[in-house]
């Protein structure tokens, strides 16, 4: 299997190596070229567009290793990037007085982002997210080598120029999907048998009970009705918390009245079972 990769990874270097080689057999435009050719290309001239377009395959490669990353080969990423340019061929505009370059890097930019967002994840984030997440974490490896530790969101903010809650949002966007079946270095182990079963806590069922058991305790202080609204508006009866309202409805009493019963009740819990209030409602 090891072996594979590499001979996969081999293959990979050489396919580049020697597309790099090819690309430099396609000379560079000057402005009044690249205007000429854009005046045919308008024309309908395949010529003048397969010209524009292998003038300027260096700029995809240039601008795909700033891409880099373990999401997508940078084979692939050059790929993407040429799938841009040639859009941005089929839509430049020699009369708006820019350079190709400039205005193909927008177009190169979107289409390698738009593949790293679709390939790279299998829980796919939208465009503009996958583009902020890649300048945080570019942002987060500069200043981790400046500060030789890890930088905290102001210090991100003000790399990024993006508000600090923002940057919170996008750290908690869910990362690379592991398969649960995968095991560890030494195959002792698989992912699934260390990953704690939420269905069944003991101690969350002994805790429960406990706080059951004294919240019956506490209400055996109060009288009749003040143990209805309490047990009606913490959801002790129906499992569900009732509204002011609804409890009035039931008790035949107004909503004010049940809120000045609820008060009552609370304030007499408060004074006789002090040493639980962190157990209490506030």
């Amino acid at each position: 299997m090891t072996l594979n990769i590499k001979k996969t990874e081999e293959k990979s270097k050489t396919n580049l190596t020697y597309y790099l080689f090819q690309l430099k057999k396609d000379k560079l435009l000057t402005a009044d070229e690249e205007k000429m050719l854009s005046k045919k290309i308008m024309m309908g001239n395949k010529k003048a567009r397969e010209t524009l377009i292998n003038s300027n395959l260096r700029l995809v490669v240039k601008i795909a290793k700033g891409y880099i990353s373990q999401d997508l080969d940078l084979l692939d990423m050059i790929q993407e990037g040429n799938l841009g340019l040639i859009k941005a061929a089929d839509k430049f505009d020699f009369k708006k007085n820019v350079r190709f370059s400039t205005y193909a890097s927008f177009w190169i930019k979107q289409s390698i982002a738009r593949a790293l967002s679709n390939k790279g994840r299998m829980i796919r984030l939208p465009h503009r997210k996958e583009e902020k997440l890649r300048k945080v974490n570019k942002a987060q490896t500069k200043l981790a080598k400046d500060f030789g530790r890890n930088a905290d969101i102001s210090e991100l903010s003000s790399e990024t120029k993006l508000e600090q809650d923002e940057i919170k949002t996008i750290l908690s966007l869910p990362d690379k999907i592991l398969s649960i079946e995968s095991s560890s270095a030494d195959d002792k182990f698989s992912l699934k048998n260390t990953i704690e079963d939420p269905k069944y806590s003991p101690d969350h069922v002994v805790m429960r009970g406990y706080l059951k058991e004294k919240t019956m305790e506490m209400l055996t202080i109060l009288n009749e009705k003040e143990k209805k609204v309490l047990l009606y508006r913490y959801s002790f009866l129906s499992g569900e918390k009732n509204t002011l309202k609804d409890i009035g409805d039931k008790l035949s009493i107004s909503p004010e009245t049940v809120r000045q019963i609820e008060m009552r009740a609370l304030k007499k819990i408060r004074e006789h079972f002090n040493h639980l209030k962190d157990f209490l409602i506030e």
